[in-house]
């Protein structure tokens, strides 16, 4: 359920950055207050994810995939820029997140043959 859970947070936190956009600096309510809805609730579920996978883990898929997606958004919504060096960049934020997952996985399998053969 933690997966699930990292995976509306991230949503969460996407709808909460786009409302950011819109709400032009505070100048505009609904998108204002959308924002602070969406990032309470993203918060929250980051919060829920906390419970059973490991906070460097987590934060780094929320953060990481958040970076992809709000690219996308910002790219194909907003009509902003995009080139070589932003793509070269996520790419390398997403191979981060894997080696820190394939880190955290190893050390769990390390520690739980330590635990067995005792």
């Amino acid at each position: 359920m933690a997966w699930v859970y990292l995976c509306i947070a991230i949503l969460l936190e996407e709808a909460g950055t786009t409302s950011m956009k819109l709400s032009e600096g505070f100048t505009r309510l609904l998108p204002s207050i959308l924002l602070l809805i969406f990032y309470v609730g993203s918060l929250g579920f980051l919060t829920l994810t906390l419970k059973t996978i490991d906070v460097s883990v987590a934060y780094a898929i929320w953060s990481g995939m958040g970076i992809l997606i709000i690219t996308c958004i910002g790219v194909f919504y907003f009509g902003e820029s995009f080139n070589t060096l932003k793509l070269l960049s996520i790419i390398l934020i997403i191979l981060g997140v894997i080696t820190l997952n394939f880190t955290v996985e190893h050390e769990k399998a390390s520690s739980e043959q330590v635990t067995e053969g005792k």
